[in-house]
């Protein structure tokens, strides 16, 4: 069954972030994420999050976040009001990944129903 733009559209939403952050950043990386994610937790339309610190495995990525929004049309809201918060604190993002030489795999995706 294929559905109209509209059902689409209000689907949840979720922003899956991967870092690979060194060990000698890892205090200040998770600092700055605990920041962050109190921020979105606040944000209408967000649903749940989670942080995660992988434990084992040969995986490339050392930190997964994820969060779920009700739907897609909140990320251009959310992304505004984490630029101003970042702006208020001084933080920046890329500034700090380059200093800590964190890489990072950075998207949004939507639930597959198969």
């Amino acid at each position: 069954m294929i559905e109209d733009r509209s059902s689409l559209e209000r689907r949840p939403f979720y922003r899956v972030d991967k870092f690979a952050v060194p060990e000698a950043g890892r205090d200040e990386f998770l600092a700055k994420v605990a920041a962050t994610h109190a921020l979105l937790r606040k944000q209408e339309g967000f649903v749940n999050d989670i942080i995660l610190e992988q434990q084992s495995g040969p995986g490339e990525f050392n930190f997964v976040t994820m969060v779920e929004w009700e739907t897609p049309d909140v990320i251009e809201r959310v992304t505004a009001a984490v630029a101003k918060f970042h702006a208020k604190t001084g933080f920046d993002r890329h500034e700090m990944m380059s200093r800590l030489g964190i890489r990072a795999d950075i998207a949004n995706y939507k639930r597959l129903e198969i």
